[in-house]
């Protein structure tokens, strides 16, 4: 017998102790900034950066990650009701996080960073990239164990019946398929570092995430179920509306970086 669906019933808590709750997706979490974290130290010994130099930006990137990621989901998807209610942005423990406000806040964190260090900008992000595109996997396999973002109705034998979000019919798991497309960008990116013997050419690594990363975004959007109620009509949703415009930055990135180096030879 062919497998037909799958029935998903993960518990999203691994274990509370009175009212600290442990949960897959906040592990998920702690390990992206782990991770990320070993993967920089590698890229600070290879390019002889000061000693002190992760530390500093791992504070930078965590608030800007945080920061960005809570306020993008309540100005783009909720804003009326958080602008409202202002003090509710703080509940970060009660979920809603979006990409596009992490990105952003990412940006702007390290672009004070840069000013901190008197690094182009362009340099830190060419690097950066590399851990974001893992983080992006441990994030969305966060959102799979919390029974969320998952993709609208499929009869593929895959389809996901996600008990704990009380559905009853089997519903793509875009979570995955996400998961496993920033896998390859990060290992592109990682290939194309490595290749350039950590000399990758200025832009290059950035644009190269921006377009794998939001064109992905883009695209699996379309199998998505909306994530608020307002995206039900909408022939492009929230979620692709915010891509497109890092997607022609990446190309724009893509094109100056090539470009630059044409005009060397």
């Amino acid at each position: 017998m062919l497998l037909s669906q799958i029935i998903w019933n993960i518990d999203p808590e691994i274990f509370s102790l009175g009212a600290l709750s442990i949960r897959y997706y906040g592990v998920l979490w702690a390990l992206s900034f782990l991770f990320g974290y070993m993967i920089f130290e590698r890229i600070v010994k290879k390019e002889s950066l000061p000693e002190n130099y992760l530390d500093t930006l791992t504070i930078y990137m965590a608030i800007g990650t945080i920061a960005g990621a809570r306020l993008g989901h309540c100005l783009f998807y909720e804003p009326s009701y958080y602008l409202a209610n202002p003090l509710e942005i703080l509940k970060i423990w009660q979920g809603g996080l979006a990409s596009h406000g992490a990105a952003i806040g990412i940006i702007i964190a390290l672009y004070l960073f840069s000013r901190r260090t008197k690094q182009p900008l362009i340099y830190i992000l060419d690097r950066i990239v590399i851990t974001v595109a893992l983080a992006g996997v441990l994030i969305r396999l966060g959102n799979l164990m919390n029974s969320e973002i998952y993709g609208i109705e499929t009869s593929l034998p895959w389809g996901f019946v996600f008990k704990q979000d009380g559905q009853t019919v089997p519903k793509h798991p875009t979570q995955i398929y996400e998961a496993l497309l920033y896998l390859v960008g990060f290992i592109v990116l990682v290939w194309v570092y490595l290749k350039s013997n950590a000399k990758p050419k200025p832009g290059l690594l950035f644009g190269l995430f921006l377009i794998f990363i939001f064109a992905t975004r883009f695209l699996i959007e379309f199998i998505k179920q909306p994530q608020v109620g307002f995206e039900a009509n909408m022939f492009l949703n929230m979620g692709q509306w915010l891509s497109i415009p890092f997607v022609i930055a990446g190309l724009y990135f893509i094109y100056k970086s090539l470009a630059s180096n044409i005009s060397k030879t």
